[in-house]
């Protein structure tokens, strides 16, 4: 349990970097309901454009430069090499993730409104009612740890889009914004899910954490369909 604790912590810190750096240079890791007629003439044209023109956005987020990047380790591997006809197909790959992103966003989220309720009859179970109930409690956080860390991953290895966001408040910014938020809390709750056993008095702050973490990533969701 240790070892999936701390590759669990692992996965998210490194979700949590990348998300940082995107803040600066943000890039569009999600598709809201109505994108989709969008996406159709953005693969369109790309196929009909006899201009040259760059097949990479300026900036990426680390993980997508690790794998997408004009040295990443697909391109190296020769498993996506950089054509057009090769972005293309790589637009719609991306389309693909974004979509599975947002639904096992929906999926965490019906883990955490779970969790919270399993959690409040935790802290008033006593007994054998106390096992039994923080066995389903520690279920449903390995549940959620891998559903919340696939979720990221997710859209943070999807293929880059083509064109740079554009400046000013959206709510695809307002979304990974949230994101940084629900991710620290996620790094948090787990953390001190850890310590609590040793240290009861942690509890409140495991529990605000929870909460915390509940509450950006519900409003993350929200934001991504205004």
């Amino acid at each position: 349990m240790k070892h999936l604790f701390c590759g669990i912590v692992c996965s998210l810190l490194l979700s949590a970097a990348a998300y940082a750096q995107d803040s600066k240079a943000t890039q569009r890791d999600s598709i809201p309901a109505n994108a989709t007629s969008s996406a159709d003439d953005l693969l369109a044209g790309l196929a009909d454009s006899t201009e040259a023109a760059p097949l990479l956005p300026k900036h990426m987020i680390f993980t997508q430069r690790a794998f997408w990047g004009p040295k990443g380790l697909l391109r190296v591997m020769n498993v996506a090499p950089l054509t057009s006809e090769g972005r293309i197909k790589e637009l719609k790959v991306r389309r693909t993730m974004l979509r599975a992103h947002q639904v096992m966003g929906f999926v965490t989220l019906a883990g955490f409104v779970a969790q919270g309720i399993v959690g409040s009859k935790l802290y008033k179970a006593q007994g054998e009612d106390y096992r039994r109930i923080k066995d389903t409690h520690e279920m449903l956080a390995t549940a959620i740890n891998i559903t919340y860390t696939t979720t990221a991953l997710l859209s943070l290895t999807a293929p880059p889009k083509i064109v740079g966001e554009r400046k000013g408040l959206s709510s695809i910014k307002v979304h990974k914004y949230l994101g940084i938020l629900h991710i620290a809390g996620m790094i948090t709750t787990n953390i001190l899910a850890h310590q609590i056993e040793n240290d009861f008095s942690l509890k409140p702050y495991h529990r605000a954490a929870a909460y915390t973490t509940f509450g950006a990533f519900a409003a993350s969701i929200i934001a991504i369909k205004f």
